[in-house]
């Protein structure tokens, strides 16, 4: 059989890496399992598309539809419009899509629209805010899926709460988490790292790139005004997302603690987030990066899809509030963190269980 792998954003490159390092044993071993590897080209940076295939060894696509930026809708239908021809021309009997990026939602109803069925990595986690894209990728994505993947006990109840079939779900692990495990020994420490003088935790990493933290520049300005303020001396690493980078132009944010870098390759990028003090981020991956790594992490959002990170990881929700900011770094700064603890089955081996179960479900052995 053939898998189509979807991948679009930078998320999604470090979920799938696994993914084809399990296929590729499996094939080894005699297994009838061929994939083919989309891009999308929603992401289309360099540093945010094609360092991963390098870094983490993954082959290039064996398509690219080049899509690059957009709206929603743009985005949305030139992924459709394209995937359409490549399903035409490529024959496949699953799609595989991962995470909740604009791909993997147009990616599944092209699929479904061909009469193809669909396997999602990362099935069945909800935040509760429609007014995140992701939120509406994933419900959407879900409501197509035929094989649902999950991360956590949670993800898969959440599926029956709403009426899939347990045979439907399989609960597997945290591909990200594979991913990170595989890589840790080889994390990279970046130029800057000597070039700013940095220390072993006594930095902070921001990321931001939420339209509800950078959309607005009033807000942008204060929200990054006070976190600057509140880091005190501690040098704040802000690697900027090609979308927020046009924003800050002509804001004047400049302080010296404070230092904006371009975006970094993954093993660069967790080199500084496993060293940091703490992590302040809009992202929702980087909270379960956090939480394996043992590092504080400051979630500038209201609400999450990885609730697991808060529960039992070292992650805290502040939003934009802020009082509630200042509180949490009140915490940080007196020592008092709380301590995590890895959720099940995060131990690195998510991957070879997704194969598995496909290898089950079409038996192929």
């Amino acid at each position: 059989m053939t898998i189509t792998i979807i991948a679009g954003a930078r998320p999604n490159f470090m979920k799938i890496a696994p993914i084809i390092e399990a296929i590729k044993q499996k094939q080894s071993e005699g297994v009838p399992l061929n994939y083919q590897l989309i891009h999308t080209g929603q992401h289309y940076d360099k540093n945010l598309s094609d360092t991963f295939f390098e870094e983490l060894n993954i082959p290039f696509p064996d398509i690219n539809l080049n899509v690059k930026s957009g709206t929603q809708a743009e985005q949305t239908g030139a992924i459709m419009i394209g995937f359409e021809k490549v399903l035409a021309e490529n024959p496949t009997d699953l799609v595989m899509v991962v995470g909740d990026v604009t791909s993997t939602m147009a990616c599944t109803i092209v699929a479904k629209k061909a009469g193809i069925k669909v396997a999602h990595v990362e099935a069945g986690i909800r935040s509760g805010d429609m007014n995140m894209p992701e939120e509406i990728n994933r419900i959407v994505t879900d409501s197509l899926t035929d094989y649902f993947f999950t991360t956590t006990p949670l993800a898969s109840q959440t599926l029956e709460d709403l009426g899939v079939d347990k045979s439907q779900i399989y609960f597997v692990g945290n591909v990200m988490i594979d991913t990170l495990r595989k890589n840790e020994s080889r994390l990279q420490q970046p130029e800057l790292f000597k070039s700013l003088q940095l220390q072993e935790k006594k930095y902070m990493v921001m990321t931001l790139h939420r339209p509800s933290n950078v959309d607005e520049e009033e807000q942008l300005k204060a929200l990054i005004t006070q976190l600057a303020q509140l880091a005190k001396d501690y040098p704040i690493i802000f690697p900027v997302h090609p979308r927020t980078k046009k924003l800050l132009e002509g804001l004047n944010l400049n302080f010296d603690n404070l230092h904006y870098v371009p975006p970094l390759g993954y093993l660069e990028f967790n080199y500084l987030v496993k060293n940091a003090f703490a992590v302040l981020t809009d992202s929702g991956g980087i909270t379960e990066e956090t939480t394996v790594m043992h590092v504080p992490c400051i979630t500038l959002r209201d609400s999450t899809e990885r609730p697991e990170t808060c529960t039992m990881g070292t992650n805290v929700l502040v939003g934009n509030d802020p009082e509630k900011i200042t509180q949490a770094f009140k915490k940080l700064f007196s020592g008092n963190w709380k301590k995590s603890e890895i959720p099940e089955l995060w131990d690195g081996h998510a991957a070879k269980r997704i194969i598995t179960n496909i290898i089950d479900i079409y038996k192929l052995r």
